[in-house]
């Protein structure tokens, strides 16, 4: 792991102290996207930038859930955007062009079509592979997924071993 990405994660889990369940979704949520990125081949940057958007991916929820009462996915969209930005400007390591890439990402991790960058398509499948799990979806709705989100062979692949899908 590069040392921005600890660095990040060690922010992260002071970002949502006191929430273990959330910190821990963006550990896995990095973990399996990392992996797919490099299963696919990912360069060194678009790997890096998909990397530290899978760790300040759910960023919103908190400030979403004080100011809206809720988490859904467009609220977290709207507001994830400006507190990645905030805190990844802090930490002082990133550019500014990855820092908008990473804000991007994080402002359409909930809107499913139309997805047009493999880090993009790779961010969606890992948190969709954590998700699947955590809110204990039927097979069938794993199944519908993998048939109208997955594209990668390896984000399929895993998604597929990981249900025992056939």
């Amino acid at each position: 792991m590069n040392p921005q990405h600890a660095q990040l994660i060690q922010a992260m889990t002071a970002y949502n102290a006191g929430d273990p369940k959330r910190i821990q979704h963006l550990i896995k949520v990095h973990s399996l996207a990392s992996a797919i990125g490099v299963l696919e081949q990912l360069d060194e940057e678009t790997l890096f930038i998909l990397e530290t958007a899978a760790l300040v991916h759910d960023i919103g929820i908190r400030i979403c859930e004080q100011k809206y009462g809720s988490c859904d996915g467009k609220l977290q969209e709207k507001e994830g955007g400006p507190e990645a930005r905030k805190l990844l400007s802090e930490l002082g390591c990133y550019t500014s062009e990855q820092i908008e890439r990473v804000c991007w990402l994080v402002a359409h991790h909930h809107t499913y079509k139309d997805i047009n960058a493999v880090d993009y398509q790779i961010l969606v499948e890992a948190d969709f592979l954590v998700n699947s799990y955590e809110d204990n979806l039927s097979t069938e709705a794993v199944k519908r997924i993998r048939k109208n989100i997955f594209k990668t062979p390896s984000g399929i692949f895993l998604l597929e071993k990981t249900w025992n899908l056939s």
